[in-house]
């Protein structure tokens, strides 16, 4: 049986040792992840340049 495909794509990501720094920092003030502060900052900037659609709130 094929094996389901994952709704999430992972790829190697190489920064300077600064920008890591910045990336770990701002991620701990938001209590979140390196991952999860990456993914967020892509999908801001995405929504915000009108790439992607705008999220509902309800």
């Amino acid at each position: 049986m094929p094996k389901e495909q994952s709704k999430t794509k992972s790829f190697v990501l190489r920064v300077d040792a600064a920008t890591m720094e910045a990336l770990e920092k701002w991620a701990a003030d938001e209590f979140r992840s390196i991952n999860g502060q990456l993914q967020w900052l892509i999908d801001d900037a995405l929504r915000r340049s009108g790439r992607l659609p705008a999220k509902k709130t309800e």
